[in-house]
């Protein structure tokens, strides 16, 4: 198993930005990508970012390139998500994810999940 724990989540004002972390322990070898994807209210779960571990291939949702960033520490078990210039529509619960098999954006095929961490974006 895998546990992911996400930090970083808050209130902050349009144009701001935040910076979330997620912090993964367990099995981690056993999975070969990870990434970020938030759902907002009456929303179905949505990607955001993802990548490999062993490989520097970054995946970004239209709505977010540019935007957003996601990095990791590979020693440190570590994945951040850099979010600039945010909106409104950015407001949503946003859930580190991690996979064994990679499954790009279909949020579904993805195997681990953190709890959640709320961003609300005000105008």
């Amino acid at each position: 198993q895998v546990q992911l724990v996400e930090s970083g989540g808050g209130l902050v004002q349009a144009g701001g930005s935040l910076r979330l972390s997620c912090a993964a322990s367990g099995r981690t070898f056993s999975t070969t990508a990870v990434g970020w994807f938030r759902q907002a209210p009456g929303k179905e779960r949505e990607f955001v970012a993802a990548m490999r571990w062993s490989v520097v291939s970054i995946v970004y949702a239209d709505s977010v390139k540019g935007r957003f960033t996601i990095s990791r520490d590979i020693a440190k078990n570590t994945l951040d998500l850099q979010m600039n210039s945010l909106k409104p529509e950015d407001t949503a619960v946003y859930y580190c994810a991690a996979d064994e098999a990679y499954s790009g954006s279909s949020y579904s095929l993805w195997d681990y999940w953190g709890q959640g961490t709320q961003v609300t974006v005000s105008s």
